[in-house]
């Protein structure tokens, strides 16, 4: 048994919570994981995890084994990383996490002008709104926009963006503009839906929060669909600059409540763990964050 390979198998089992997810991400058999396990186990002369049908639990011996294992594997890549040619020349592969709207508008020029400088590394996108499980998917970076970061989440900040709210002239002809947030009780709401919290919108109000329950008979897990649902006339809505600046810019919708501010959305680069980040992604990370610096 290659006990080295065995220490980084437990490691991901142990993160991931799944034999399966670890078996699906090197394309094996869930046996050849689970004998990796018992051999080590075998070897350790100790249970390090408690297998049941729905889920798996560390033993006490196997928690303590667990943080051992981390700290030696983060020396082995420390140690590799700093003798190998990765340091000039960044290579190896990055399964990177993006949402959609904004990883195609804005992310994907910055990716392709990254992939010219560095064509060692090979980047395999994966492109959802969705908030995924980046150590079970084996996910190495994700960049998330967000408000509401989870505790556990290690994150780089990369930038900000600000939330305004559109409607197209035809919909304010039609139904008047709104003079105070309070007013969108009585409007057709355009709602994003991927966190499915109640329908709430939030402004800034004389220093204060000011939470406004809104109504509407469309909602979506996609901004840009949201928008463009917006501009032919079904309702107000709310989203991000990036994804507002071109039908701003067209005309088809026009910014309302701008003086009452909505908090800005933090854009983040999210890691799976706080282990050794490899150094291609530690570049990505860097060539991202300048790229964000540049105003829309």
């Amino acid at each position: 048994m290659d006990k080295f390979n065995a220490m980084q198998i437990f490691v991901r089992v142990a993160e991931a919570g799944s034999f399966t997810a670890v078996a699906q991400q090197e394309n094996v058999a869930r046996s050849v994981i689970t004998r990796q396990i018992a051999g080590l186990e075998k070897k350790l002369g100790s249970k390090l995890i408690i297998r049941s049908t729905r889920s798996l639990t560390l033993t006490t011996a196997g928690a303590a084994y667990l943080e051992r294992c981390r700290v030696i594997l983060n020396m082995v890549d420390a140690a590799e990383s700093s003798l190998s040619e990765e340091k000039v020349e960044p290579r190896g592969r990055i399964r990177l996490g993006l949402p959609l709207s904004f990883g195609l508008q804005r992310l994907m020029p910055t990716l392709a002008e990254f992939s010219k400088r560095h064509p060692h590394i090979q980047l395999v996108l994966d492109f959802s709104d969705r908030r995924s499980n980046l150590i079970e998917e084996g996910i190495d970076l994700s960049v998330r926009i967000t408000a509401d970061l989870e505790p556990s989440d290690i994150v780089r900040k990369l930038g900000t963006c600000q939330i305004l709210t559109l409607a197209s002239p035809e919909y304010l002809a039609l139904h008047g503009r709104p003079k105070h947030p309070r007013d969108l009780q009585n409007h057709e709401c355009l709602a994003y839906s991927i966190d499915l919290k109640p329908a709430n919108w939030t402004y800034e109000v004389n220093a204060s929060r000011f939470h406004v329950p809104i109504r509407g008979r469309v909602v979506a897990n996609n901004g840009e669909a949201l928008t463009r649902a917006t501009a032919a006339g079904i309702g107000i809505t709310r989203q991000p600059d990036f994804i507002a600046k071109p039908f701003l810019e067209s005309g088809e919708v026009v910014e309302i409540l701008k003086k009452f501010a909505t908090e800005p959305l933090g854009i983040y680069a999210v890691l799976p763990s706080n282990r050794y980040i490899p150094h291609r992604v530690s570049v990505l990370i860097e060539f991202l964050s300048a790229a964000l610096q540049t105003p829309l």
